[in-house]
């Protein structure tokens, strides 16, 4: 729409250019100054008229961005597409427009400004960094978050129940009572903890922030290795081992993109893992009380859906999507040699490592 009222625009100015008065040869110099003009003019009209056509007739363009590769990731924006499909928007009417920054932040910040040109009718965030890139550019482009643990802490929102910055979209917020809750079920004898993330992730720091105030109000211990890079992640876990019981990972795509050698240096020292998603218990921590991935991607479209039919991002909650379901690995459960209580043997969901 702001192209078509544009190349309207433009085209009544030279209109109204080439109707002044002035001597003959006076005109004849506007007019060939302007054909140009006119002729740009309209061209853009043309495709402006043919985007309002094709918004019309329900063809919609939607952006996705992820920082890594990741399977929880992965999971999320299948389960946003799938959603999308279930609701009407199939490939004859929705072009989807994924990108990966792979890893780099550089990389991310060129994904976003590449989707913030107005050529999108709707732009999919996964997780926090990729979604703090997209809405710091203050894009007329509505933007739909998945997974981001504590929106307000990011600054990517201010009210949850009255959505601003042109954002919206669901949140992960980590249950960190429950997954230390299930830490006392399965391995009640460790008492310290040891807390491996990245500085540089708000909404790791953020989960942290909350486990250390879970165990300073229930008697435990915690020693932290933090990393910047995740070519730093194995030594880091390294550091712990020796002096602690437990280690606890939030969500944190950074350590996840070197989880298995987090696993294989925990499983060598006969450390139980606990984390935050089913991924990263998939990619070999011990256990966790997660949510459905695809699941959270899923009521992300819904939201996406009533902005494309015309609903006003403020208009749309954000919100929190609880987790329910306890994840255990098969495979470290068995390096561990821990008997489970037969209530989490039964109602527990068992994974194996990712192949």
């Amino acid at each position: 729409m702001k192209k078509l009222l544009s190349a309207v625009c433009i085209l009544a100015m030279t209109a109204m250019t080439l109707a002044g008065c002035g001597s003959s040869s006076t005109q004849e110099t506007k007019a060939a100054t302007t054909e140009a003009a006119v002729s740009e003019a309209a061209s853009e009209a043309s495709e402006a008229l043919d985007s309002e056509g094709a918004k019309a007739n329900g063809s919609y363009t939607v952006g996705i961005i992820q920082l890594i590769e990741n399977g929880a990731f992965n999971d999320m924006r299948e389960g946003f597409i799938e959603e999308l499909q279930a609701k009407g928007y199939t490939e004859d009417k929705l072009t989807v427009d994924y990108k990966c920054a792979q890893g780099d932040a550089t990389n991310l910040q060129t994904i976003a400004q590449s989707m913030a040109d107005g050529d999108y009718d709707l732009v999919c965030t996964i997780a926090t960094p990729a979604t703090q890139a997209m809405v710091n550019l203050e894009t007329d482009t509505p933007v739909v978050f998945i997974a981001v643990s504590a929106p307000v802490a990011a600054g990517v929102i201010t009210d949850m129940d009255h959505p601003d910055k042109n954002a919206t979209g669901t949140s992960n917020a980590i249950p960190v009572s429950d997954i230390f809750a299930l830490n006392n079920q399965l391995t009640p004898d460790c008492k310290t903890f040891g807390f491996l993330y990245c500085t540089s992730e708000v909404n790791s720091v953020n989960t942290i922030e909350a486990a250390k105030e879970y165990c300073d109000a229930n008697g435990l211990s915690y020693k932290e290795a933090t990393v910047t890079n995740s070519s730093e992640v194995q030594q880091a876990a390294q550091s712990l081992v020796g002096s602690v019981d437990a280690m606890f990972v939030p969500n944190d795509s950074v350590i996840q993109a070197s989880m298995t050698l987090v696993s294989e240096v925990a499983r060598d020292a006969k450390i139980p893992v606990y984390c935050s998603s089913a991924t990263t218990v998939e990619s070999g921590a011990f256990a966790t009380v997660a949510i459905s991935d695809k699941g959270i991607g899923s009521m992300s479209a819904d939201m996406a859906v009533q902005i494309l039919e015309g609903t006003a991002v403020a208009d749309i909650p954000a919100v929190v999507v609880p987790a329910s379901a306890t994840v255990i690995n098969n495979q470290t459960l068995e390096a561990l040699g821990i008997t489970l209580p037969e209530g989490v043997q039964s109602t527990a969901t068992f994974v194996d490592d990712a192949k």
